[in-house]
């Protein structure tokens, strides 16, 4: 595959992401699998082949805290303080038990009277969502992601480029949208957002590698900007600008960090990015053939 036919299938360019809705992979657990939740956007579950009405907001707060711990309890006192700002209610407990017997009808439409819940399960101190009969967006985005880096190690950027893809097109908004600023799912919303952002940057990294480098540069410009700090966008910026042809640009590029950091944060930028100044100053042949790593991988899952 040569990197025109590569790029023509991309869809999400970073900086200004087109949230698009896909099929998502096949879940874990197969046919056991009995709920699909979608967090990468505003949360939704599906049920069989059907989206569900998750209620109302707090009912909705709950069910997002219970999904970013999928397969871990979560304690009933920790529900209280993250769903309450300042001392819950007296009427706190009784209230969760109303949200999660709501959720469970909802999860579990068909269950029998009194037979226990197989999804949102009792767990003391408190409850969990089971990960053998649930599954999320946000594992198979991990699952991408991981694949991708491992394709850009072994050396085939356009399968790194293809996973790299495949991940960010799950994604159909802010993570856990409505609810990102809540407490009870901040952290998770951040770590998310460092991961999607560190799988633009491989993304970019083997549009690169592949040679797509009009697109590298469109898509990194818009990047940049909305990410001015981030150094890794800077150094693949400059490396495709240089192999256009445009080596003023690319030291520009180089300045425009240097300045930033300095003016923002008292810092000078990293060694990587001293030398890819110096290289491109010296037309040092070897930029024709360097590969740039595929970026941080933080926040994996």
């Amino acid at each position: 595959m040569t990197g025109e036919e590569a790029v023509a299938s991309f869809r999400n360019p970073p900086g200004a992401i087109r949230w698009t809705t896909v099929q998502p992979p096949a879940p874990r657990g197969g046919s056991e699998v009995k709920v699909e939740f979608r967090a990468l956007g505003p949360l939704e579950a599906v049920v069989g082949d059907r989206l569900v009405d998750l209620g109302a907001p707090k009912q909705r707060a709950l069910l997002a805290l219970l999904v970013s711990q999928l397969g871990q309890p979560v304690a009933v006192d920790l529900m209280r303080e993250a769903l309450w700002t300042g001392p819950p209610p007296p009427s706190a407990v009784t209230s969760l038990q109303a949200h999660v017997a709501n959720l469970r009808r909802v999860l579990e439409p068909h269950r029998a009277p009194r037979t226990p819940a197989t999804v949102l399960r009792t767990h003391p101190p408190g409850y969990l969502l089971d990960s053998r009969v649930a599954d999320v967006d946000v594992r198979w985005f991990g699952d991408r992601a991981k694949a991708g880096w491992q394709a850009w190690d072994r050396g085939d950027p356009h399968r790194a480029l293809a996973e790299f893809e495949a991940g960010l097109a799950l994604w159909r908004g802010p993570a856990y949208a409505e609810m990102a600023n809540s407490p009870c799912v901040a952290p998770e919303v951040a770590r998310l957002e460092e991961l999607r952002l560190s799988v633009v940057e491989g993304r970019c990294a083997a549009l690169v590698a592949v040679g797509a480098y009009e697109v590298a540069v469109a898509e990194l410009k818009a990047f940049v900007h909305a990410h001015p700090l981030r150094e890794h966008g800077y150094e693949l910026l400059s490396l495709a600008l240089y192999r256009t042809g445009r080596q003023a640009e690319a030291l520009a590029v180089l300045r425009e960090i240097r300045t930033r950091l300095g003016e923002e944060l008292g810092i000078d930028p990293r060694p990587a990015l001293q030398q890819l100044e110096r290289d491109i100053l010296n037309q040092d042949p070897a930029l024709g053939e360097r590969l740039i790593p595929a970026g941080p991988r933080s926040g994996g899952t």
